[in-house]
């Protein structure tokens, strides 16, 4: 009888140990299967940002929609852009929008989609500035978004121009920053500029000779997700669907 119990309660721990090692990687960060946590970094118009206490974007519409055809519902985080790809890893969030690029050193820690938009980066300046070109950044103080691509250019061109890099978690504020003198220019992605230079009429800016590796959706190592958006995103890219979505959010594609 009691070989017979310790066999019993053998087969029990065991298919508990079991469960547990499939949950970490398939579980949902929401605790409900059907739904979907979102991590985003709501300061990046047109792709995420807020209206009231409600996130828009041409991310949310685009992961909503990726969402809906595999079954799931989407529920968002706003968080610092820093923190995007450790949400990830510690199981707060199942998926990352936020016009992240699939870079290398971002490849070693989560998986990532195809590419699902492309974009190139822009120094932003006040047209007082006498910055007008790459060369001109000599000596200048350049922010940056802490963690994004943007920072790394940044990074490249310190020791070339001499330049003082600072980061912030915000665009806003980085913008805030050239209003106030702090910073001589700042380095955002196109789209993202592109408001801010229809908001502030003594700004300027110009494209920088670099590659932007585009933006792609981040999920944990090993998801099955990856594998799913990526059938609906390619179904999205061939029925048109995904241009009607830039149509939307980027004016200029019309």
């Amino acid at each position: 009888m009691k070989k017979w119990l310790l066999l019993l309660m053998t087969a029990g721990l065991a298919a508990a140990l079991a469960a547990c090692g499939t949950s970490s990687n398939n579980s949902n960060a929401s605790g409900d299967d059907k739904t979907l946590i979102m991590a985003t970094s709501a300061d990046y118009p047109p792709f995420e940002s807020k209206d009231g206490d409600k996130v828009v974007g041409f991310d949310v519409d685009l992961a909503t929609a990726l969402a809906k055809k595999n079954g799931y519902k989407i529920e968002i985080q706003d968080m610092d852009f820093a923190s995007l790809v450790s949400a990830l890893k510690t199981n707060k969030a199942d998926i990352v929008l936020a016009g992240m690029t699939p870079t290398e050193k971002r490849k070693k820690q989560v998986d990532f989609s195809d590419v699902y938009y492309n974009a190139e980066n822009l120094v932003v300046s006040k047209k007082s500035s006498g910055i007008k070109a790459e060369k001109d950044l000599k000596d200048k103080t350049v922010g940056v978004q802490l963690g994004s691509i943007q920072q790394d250019e940044a990074n490249g061109f310190q020791k070339k121009y001499n330049l003082t890099v600072e980061d912030r978690n915000k665009i806003s504020d980085i913008i805030q920053e050239i209003k106030a003198g702090r910073f001589d220019a700042a380095i955002i992605e196109d789209k993202v500029a592109a408001g801010y230079l229809e908001k502030e009429k003594e700004f300027q800016a110009f494209g920088l000779n670099s590659s932007n590796e585009g933006s792609a959706i981040a999920f944990k190592k090993n998801s099955d997700l990856t594998a799913k958006f990526n059938k609906s995103l390619k179904e999205m890219k061939d029925n048109g669907e995904l241009d009607q979505l830039i149509k939307k959010w980027f004016a200029d594609e019309k």
